[in-house]
């Protein structure tokens, strides 16, 4: 196996699939901003720091694949002595023990019931301590919009999304499921941070929305430390973290330390290796 000619083919397998799907929600997002925006004002595509988030767009999807097939074959090998090629394509292609014997469509519900649950409380331990250093850069936004769904910092993702995934499928949900659900995580993440009035009436209690999303992203007294759930707002709901204020739309973004942040991708990434603030409560999310 030649390694860096399997890592250029999978770049451009991702990018194969990336581009025409960013184009798709491009199109459909511009569209509804037209009508429905929340915050009206400058479109999306010409939103401050559009550079960093298209570079967030087509990275993370690179890295989040890499690092999720890596952990996934390291995870097999520690847990179940699989270290054979064949054994864990098979293993890769079919999951394991119970759980992959039930229907697809089963497995595809407890999926996201179960990694919703999870990401709910990951999410909480993110805006607490040190972990906020590491997301407070998918905060740093000031004009959320569709294109900064994927405006993550890889450690913020390992420790996320994809550690997540990779417990799952490791507990035997299939990676079948993964490909099914896919196109709707993918539609749903962008859905939520889009720029849209949505609340979806009676539904808002039942899956997040772009308005019951977008308070999440405003200042900490405004209602940046609540709305945690990334599909269901049934675990705010319950565990008291639930904010849609009647009659009000969000309209302040960022993080308090915003003059400082650095608005490009490198230093972003560099950001939470950064010499600490004295006072830790200056990096919390704050409204403006």
């Amino acid at each position: 196996m030649n390694l860096p000619i399997e890592i250029v083919e999978m770049l451009g397998q991702t990018m194969a699939k990336v581009v025409p799907v960013t184009l798709a929600l491009a199109l459909v997002f511009s569209v509804l901003a037209h009508f429905w925006a929340c915050n009206p004002g400058e479109p999306w595509w010409r939103k401050r720091e559009l550079v960093t988030d298209l570079c967030y767009w087509f990275l993370v999807p690179l890295f989040a694949r890499v690092f999720r097939i890596g952990l996934l074959v390291l995870g097999a090998g520690l847990l179940f002595g699989i270290r054979d090629a064949d054994d864990l394509i098979a293993f890769y292609d079919n999951g394991h023990g119970p759980l992959s014997t039930l229907p697809l469509w089963q497995q595809a519900i407890l999926f996201l019931v179960a990694a919703d649950f999870m990401m709910y409380w990951l999410h909480r331990m993110f805006h607490g301590g040190g972990f906020w250093r590491y997301h407070a850069i998918h905060h740093s936004s000031e004009d959320v919009d569709w294109i900064s769904a994927a405006r993550f910092h890889p450690v913020n993702l390992l420790l996320g999304t994809i550690g997540v995934d990779v417990v799952l499928l490791l507990a035997g949900i299939s990676p079948g499921v993964m490909l099914w659900l896919g196109p709707f995580n993918i539609f749903h993440s962008a859905f939520v941070h889009a720029n849209l009035n949505w609340t979806l009436g009676p539904f808002r209690y039942v899956v997040a929305t772009p308005v019951f999303h977008r308070w999440h992203h405003t200042g900490r007294e405004e209602g940046g430390d609540t709305n945690f759930a990334g599909t269901f707002p049934l675990w705010d709901i319950l565990f008291g973290t639930f904010r849609m204020p009647k009659g009000r739309l969000p309209d302040h973004y960022g993080i308090d330390d915003q003059a400082s942040f650095p608005g490009e991708i490198i230093g972003q990434l560099a950001y939470p290796f950064r010499k600490m603030s004295p006072d830790p409560e200056s990096l919390r999310v704050a409204g403006k």
